[in-house]
């Protein structure tokens, strides 16, 4: 890891907490009922993106025995993976969306500003050494799924479908 990197997980992991402690310290009964539960099902959605990938590259991903899900020997491009490229990122950054929701506080907003700025700018990273690990066979998948943008790969897999 290089100092770069470093301080890009410090900063981003005293935020992301900064962000969870502030939302609980200053939530309040009296914010909007629609933007607090838009929040809530935001939230959700993160969830969802941050554990399927988790299943889906130890099913699908050729993960030796008693290795952890990252170390996959073949690339995924099905289940979650076939929306996005990155959705544990993509977690990351919905609920830097969410929280500011939940909240309804300027300065959780600004935090999650900073959070999204982070994971979004780790996808870069992450596909350098996603390209030197599997190669052309990566390029062409990033030809065909989004980065984090799932509603374009939700559209791109229903019409995918629709064609077989």
């Amino acid at each position: 890891m290089n100092i770069r990197d470093l301080i890009l997980t410090v900063i981003l992991t005293f935020v992301a907490i900064g962000q969870i402690i502030l939302t609980i310290l200053l939530y309040s009964d009296h914010a909007n009922d629609i933007v607090r539960n838009t929040g809530w099902g935001i939230l959700w959605l993160s969830a969802v993106f941050g554990w399927l990938p988790i299943l889906t590259l130890k099913r699908w991903g050729n993960v030796p025995k008693k290795k952890s899900y990252i170390n996959t020997t073949q690339l995924v491009d099905r289940g979650v993976y076939s929306i996005v490229r990155h959705p544990q990122y993509l977690a990351g950054v919905l609920m830097g969306i969410a929280l500011p929701l939940i909240a309804q506080h300027w300065i959780v907003g600004i935090l999650g500003v900073v959070v999204i700025i982070i994971y979004y700018v780790n996808t870069f990273d992450e596909e350098k050494r996603v390209i030197d690990k599997f190669g052309d066979e990566y390029l062409e998948y990033t030809q065909e799924v989004p980065r984090l943008n799932f509603l374009r790969g939700i559209v791109r897999a229903i019409r995918n479908r629709a064609s077989i």
